[in-house]
């Protein structure tokens, strides 16, 4: 199994599902920040802009909440 096969099967596993979601969730400290500091300036637009980063962070975190349960499903230990 070459080393690029494994990478693609690590990204379908629960733990690069786990990994995928505390990198989106991490990205969330960025969007506050931008937030905050277009807050604190009356930047209406950077705030638009933050607003809009925070749905496609929380749309991502769902999408692989979604996979999560997939790969759960398919997991005959659990079943």
């Amino acid at each position: 199994m070459s080393a690029l096969t494994k990478a693609k099967g690590f990204k379908k596993s629960k733990t690069g599902t786990y990994l995928s979601i505390g990198s989106t969730a991490f990205g969330a400290f960025g969007v506050i920040k931008q937030a905050r500091k277009a807050r604190f300036e009356h930047d209406t637009l950077r705030l638009i802009d933050a607003v809009v980063s925070a749905a496609a962070i929380a749309t991502g975190v769902a999408l692989l909440l979604r996979e999560l349960k997939r790969i759960g499903d398919d997991d005959v230990l659990l079943g």
